[in-house]
């Protein structure tokens, strides 16, 4: 059940963000798209709830629980940033407005990347707090074994995407050559 809620949310949230920029660009209902857009955090909220109903109702938590309060890190440290990605696309890319998203290299592709990693380390914190709390809150080692799993893999992971952060600065990224008609 929490799986299939987990992709349900997902999905929701794409949804939500596209229906709310079909409304602000397309069809010219600046509110309603709004609105819609700001329903994003809701769909968090249902998740999370869930979740913590399953756990509190004894089961026993597994990675689908735990993958729930990662999509809810994510969700808040990424999101706006996630709207404002698919919003310059949506422009550009189907409405033909606006300017083409541009692509990063050198320093401004690696100070671009940190700063995605620290949204990234926001993200762990958040899910981690909503993960220690579960673990505090059913207080039961082997019920929440599986969330205490994944904090650690999870970790590794944000340690990992700093050391590629780290290494953008170190060597960075080159833009790609253009290709001359030489013969």
């Amino acid at each position: 059940m929490i799986t299939a809620m987990i992709i349900t949310c997902e999905i929701l949230f794409w949804v939500v963000i596209l229906l709310g920029l079909i409304s602000r660009y397309m069809l010219r209902k600046e509110k309603l798209g709004l609105f819609l857009l700001a329903l994003s955090p809701a769909i968090d909220l249902i998740l999370l709830v869930v979740t913590g109903f399953d756990l509190y109702r004894g089961a026993v938590a597994t990675t689908a629980h735990a993958i729930a309060a990662v999509y809810i890190g994510v969700s808040i440290a990424f999101g706006k940033s996630m709207i404002a990605w698919a919003d310059e696309r949506f422009q550009y890319y189907l409405l033909k407005q606006g300017q083409k998203p541009r692509k990063r290299y050198g320093y401004d592709y690696a100070k671009h990347y940190f700063k995605g990693w620290i949204r990234h380390a926001l993200s762990y914190l958040i899910g981690a707090a909503l993960l220690i709390g579960t673990i505090v809150w059913i207080d039961d080692p082997s019920r929440t074994e599986a969330l205490r799993g994944v904090l650690k893999i999870w970790l590794l992971v944000v340690g990992i995407d700093l050391l590629i952060s780290v290494s953008y600065f170190v060597s960075p990224r080159k833009a790609p050559q253009s290709k001359s008609n030489s013969f």
